[in-house]
């Protein structure tokens, strides 16, 4: 059974490339959101093995995103993806209970090194 993966970036072009990268190693892609509301009430709807969230999107940030997230699923595996790189972001995040922090722009080995790390833990 492939695992399923929520993609949350304001970004189109980068949800593609995410989406090849992932879809190659035989991921499934089970939703795609362009703001954090849209990726809040995705995961509410799909409960995917894995979100990958960026953190600067319209209407809600990836952060906030992270948290109701949570709220609905304390279980839930989060990989932020962000061109952010500030280190209080990074810490907050990791302290907050996600999985991994990748900085765009990424290499596909580092972001399924990042899902197959967070399926296995």
């Amino acid at each position: 059974m492939a695992f399923s993966v929520l993609l949350a970036d304001d970004l189109y072009f980068m949800r593609m490339v995410q989406k090849e990268v992932l879809e190659a190693k035989g991921f499934k892609i089970v939703g795609e959101a362009s703001t954090g509301t849209e990726a809040v009430a995705r995961y509410q709807e799909m409960r995917p093995d894995i979100v990958v969230l960026d953190i600067t999107m319209p209407e809600m940030n990836g952060l906030e995103a992270m948290k109701k997230i949570f709220e609905i699923d304390p279980q839930a595996r989060i990989i932020i993806c962000s061109a952010i790189g500030q280190q209080n972001l990074i810490v907050d995040a990791i302290n907050s209970g996600i999985k991994d922090f990748i900085v765009k722009p990424f290499k596909p080995e580092r972001l399924l090194s990042a899902i197959n790390k967070a399926l296995e833990g």
